[in-house]
């Protein structure tokens, strides 16, 4: 059973960045979609961004030219590099992969101050 382990999370001012790293066990991370969903207080969780095991992103509007998905070279890891966060940026970032089901990692915290 794959396992996920999001971190990079933390307190950020308006304008400031972060960049999350999601590190997967085993060996089928790079054979499959994943990507990054967030959750803010007393709002569903939403899609973020993802990636394919080819390289091809799809992001959400909300994250479009300031929230970047990228897979690591070497690593079963996958980035999101947050620029120029904004409080609308609050909440609990999860990182997931898609297989037969999806799995999700246990979520790591972003604050935006203003």
């Amino acid at each position: 059973q794959v396992q996920l382990v999001e971190s990079g999370g933390g307190l950020a001012q308006a304008g400031g960045s972060l960049r999350l790293s999601c590190e997967a066990s085993g060996r089928f991370f790079r054979f499959n979609p994943v990507g990054w969903y967030r959750q803010a207080p007393g709002n569903q969780r939403e899609f973020v961004a993802s990636v394919t095991a080819t390289g091809n992103t799809k992001d959400a509007d909300s994250a479009k030219g300031r929230l970047t998905i990228a897979r690591g070279n070497t690593k079963n890891t996958v980035y999101l590099q947050m620029n120029n966060l904004n409080p609308g940026d609050t909440a609990v970032y999860y990182c997931y992969i898609q297989r037969t089901q999806v799995v999700w990692g246990q979520g790591t915290q972003v604050t935006v101050s203003s």
